[in-house]
């Protein structure tokens, strides 16, 4: 009998599994993909070009301490540093982010004025320590003990009182950035990166996805040599030489319930493990078809009653091209490949494009984001050749006016190459081969509902204590035994990992409630 089965090979699961194989317990991950990690996995889509599957920009992980507490070097994960973290180019000229903050001022002076330059450094200062705080609330369990012990006080250094902060907070992105700025391309560029968590920021409680960005001045984003999904298989290598074991190909049917309790999991195979625990990495939704008969249908309900998986968030493609996008407002030096190149011309062109979101339609001239990693990691492409993937919001699961996703995703995926050829003129010309990830193919291949890839829209509603329910939002599920984690809990979506860290230590804290001693857990 194992101590715990994880159903999932994602990254907070494996990051779960790591803690768990390290205090000693026995651990299996199990998996249906013959990769491991989820949306956080490489490929090989095309001869020669290892493409991500899913996430490729490492933020929130970097700033949690997972990769050094497990030692993930030793288990062949090299970050790359994405320095400059944001290029967005306005015609000739360009607005570029570096990690250092007083280079990007003096970028936003030359073309916006000392106006602005003033306002970007005082904002990342102020929302930075904010979001210092906002960041430790996310890498524990969301009781009111610890978001109290983590957000109080926040603000404090700007004189506002708990009122005008939490008024502050509350406010639609777009209302802290015309109150804050006045050049419209530094706003457009903000605004377009603080979406990416999926609300648009002329939504009321969008203020903080603004704010969040000044936190890329003290750590910036990276790339894992070699793909996303090193980080983990470096996971899944630490667990492995931790003693605990992956099966791959052989994924959950059914987490079996006795006595009110989580006891096995049946597998593709009809294997049959028994086990102490069941920690599902999968989504909410996946674990509750798991769970069968076990949970009533009266509790499914009510469960589910809050949880909003929307209707998708977007697509992306993934390029192999014959040469990078050269934009004519490049700093000249290649930086601009290194960042998340933002292209959207301004934010009259965000609203258009989730207007018709909204009701159920592509984006006419979808914003995007480019990434070229290639143009620094030489295991990507072929010699000669570069690996380019664009991103693109807001792109609707269930389409309107009787249109399929399998009938249309070429030719929206070819509105996401022009969308980089209107920024880099010529670029569409170099593109060799594409695939195409609509939002019925991220469901398809990972398991993504509805092509949600934050599992659940990430609105205020669904966040710390509702994430993904009042009653699971401690990463205990329906049953005894079980265990959740992932982008349904709280923190949410994006590679992370505090989610994973998080579900290890509330097994272990039921497991061994006098042997409990959080200072093993390294950094938080």
């Amino acid at each position: 009998m194992r101590d715990v089965v994880v159903v999932g090979a994602g990254h907070n699961a494996l990051v779960a599994a790591c803690y768990l194989a390290r205090d000693g317990l026995d651990v299996e991950v199990i998996e249906s993909r013959d990769v491991v990690g989820g949306a956080v996995s490489t490929v090989e889509r095309f001869p020669g070009y290892h493409m991500d599957v899913g996430s490729s920009a490492h933020i929130m992980v970097r700033h949690t301490g997972i990769d050094t507490d497990l030692r993930l070097d030793e288990c062949g994960l090299e970050y790359q540093d994405l320095d400059p973290w944001g290029f967005a180019p306005f015609g000739d000229d360009a607005l570029t982010f570096w990690g250092d903050l007083g280079r990007t001022c003096d970028n936003i002076a030359r073309m916006c004025g000392d106006r602005d330059a003033e306002a970007y450094r005082a904002f990342v200062e102020d929302w930075g320590d904010r979001n210092e705080r906002v960041f430790a609330a996310f890498q524990e369990p969301p009781t009111a003990r610890h978001l109290g012990r983590h957000l109080w006080g926040i603000g404090r250094s700007t004189g506002l009182g708990g009122l005008d902060l939490s008024r502050q907070f509350l406010a639609p992105g777009d209302h802290l950035l015309d109150s804050t700025f006045v050049d419209e391309r530094l706003k457009t560029a903000l605004a377009w990166m603080g979406a990416q968590s999926g609300p648009p920021t002329h939504e009321v409680g969008t203020a903080d996805l603004i704010g969040w960005s000044a936190l890329l001045h003290r750590r910036p984003p990276g790339h894992p040599r070699g793909g996303s999904g090193m980080l983990s298989v470096a996971l899944a290598e630490r667990l492995r030489r931790l003693g605990g074991t992956v099966r791959l190909g052989d994924g959950a049917t059914a987490i079996e319930v006795r006595g009110g309790r989580a006891d096995a999991v049946r597998t593709g195979t009809d294997d049959r493990i028994p086990t102490r625990a069941v920690l599902a990495g999968c989504h909410v939704l996946t674990t509750l078809d798991l769970l069968g008969d076990a949970v009533p249908a009266a509790e499914q309900e009510r469960l589910t009653r809050g949880m909003r998986v929307g209707n998708g968030i977007g697509m992306i493609v993934r390029l192999a091209t014959r040469d990078l996008p050269r934009y004519p407002g490049g700093p000249g030096d290649g930086g601009e490949h290194r960042a998340l190149q933002l292209l959207a011309p301004d934010r009259a062109s965000l609203r258009r494009a989730y207007g018709e979101f909204t009701s159920g339609h592509p984006p006419t001239d979808p914003p995007a984001l480019a990434m070229t990693f290639s143009a620094f990691d030489d295991t990507l492409a072929p010699p000669g050749r570069h690996n380019v993937s664009v991103w693109g919001q807001w792109h609707p699961y269930e389409l309107a006016g009787g249109q399929s996703w399998d009938a249309i995703g070429q030719r929206e995926g070819e509105k996401l190459v022009a969308a980089v050829d209107r920024a880099a003129p010529g670029f569409a010309g170099e593109v060799e081969a594409m695939h195409v990830q609509t939002p019925l193919d991220l469901e398809r291949e990972l398991g993504l509902w509805r092509g949600q890839v934050m599992h659940l829209e990430m609105g205020l509603d669904q966040m710390f204590t509702w994430r993904p329910a009042p009653q699971l939002a401690q990463y205990r599920g329906p049953v005894d035994g079980l265990y959740l984690t992932g982008a349904s809990t709280h923190p949410g979506g994006g590679v992370f990992g505090a989610s994973g860290r998080s579900a290890a230590r509330a097994v272990l804290r039921d497991r061994r409630p006098r042997r409990w001693d959080p200072r093993r857990w390294g950094p938080r």
